[in-house]
């Protein structure tokens, strides 16, 4: 089951008074599912399922918390940045590698062999997650990583993100779970901007997306151990 950035009536409405400039609606609790589908969504993990679930910066955390938490995932629903762990002209296009030593080791990034061994992440802004104890945080936020509530926030709103990460893998009972608390990274975008071209996700120069996503789904359904 792959759930990506689910909204809810609420989340959309928050989404779009926050284009008329009413940005604390992104900041509402929302809940994207109920009650009654957060259990059975962690019944058929607990059974042998396997769930990709994909939730961003504000509003899509607060829309996903509470299914995150079925599985222990604490979702901060805020804006994520690292000056010192980025693309120079961004710091929200945040890099995790192996030489940074934020790319940690799992199945979703040593792969089956050699060939798929993943090297560098890239992820674009993003929420920060917090995982269950005996989880992986195969995509870790270093000390430098700062949060922040609203996309146009000042330093002094920010808070650190250390010990958090945008993508955690856990065993659930019979099944498994990868959450990732950024959307972009599985996409594929090129856009221009002022004249200059911007690519984002797999488009993005020198990252191994492409293959994580092919790694999380080998994971998820068992072929690779």
């Amino acid at each position: 089951m792959v759930i990506a950035n689910a909204l809810g009536m609420r989340g959309a409405g928050a989404m779009l008074l926050n284009l008329a400039g009413y940005t604390k609606a992104l900041q509402w609790d929302l809940d994207a599912f109920t009650p009654e589908e957060c259990t059975a969504v962690r019944e058929w993990v607990e059974q042998g399922g396997g769930l990709l679930l994909i939730s961003d910066h504000a509003p899509t955390g607060s829309a996903a918390r509470r299914l995150a938490a079925q599985f222990g995932v604490d979702m901060s629903n805020w804006f994520t940045e690292d000056d010192q762990h980025s693309d120079p002209d961004a710091y929200s296009f945040l890099i995790f590698s192996r030489g940074n030593g934020l790319l940690l080791g799992h199945p979703v990034t040593e792969g089956r062999n050699a060939g798929e061994r993943v090297q560098r992440v890239v992820t674009f802004n993003g929420q920060a997650l917090k995982g269950v104890a005996g989880s992986t945080p195969f995509l870790n936020l270093a000390p430098s990583a700062r949060e922040y509530p609203f996309r146009e926030s000042t330093f002094a709103e920010g808070r650190p993100a250390a010990g958090r990460a945008q993508g955690i893998a856990l065993s659930f009972g019979k099944g498994r779970v990868v959450v990732l608390g950024e959307a972009a990274m599985l996409s594929a975008q090129v856009f221009r901007v002022a004249g200059r071209e911007i690519r984002l996700g797999m488009e993005y120069p020198g990252c191994d997306n492409r293959q994580l996503a092919l790694n999380i789904m080998h994971w998820l359904s068992g072929l690779t151990n």
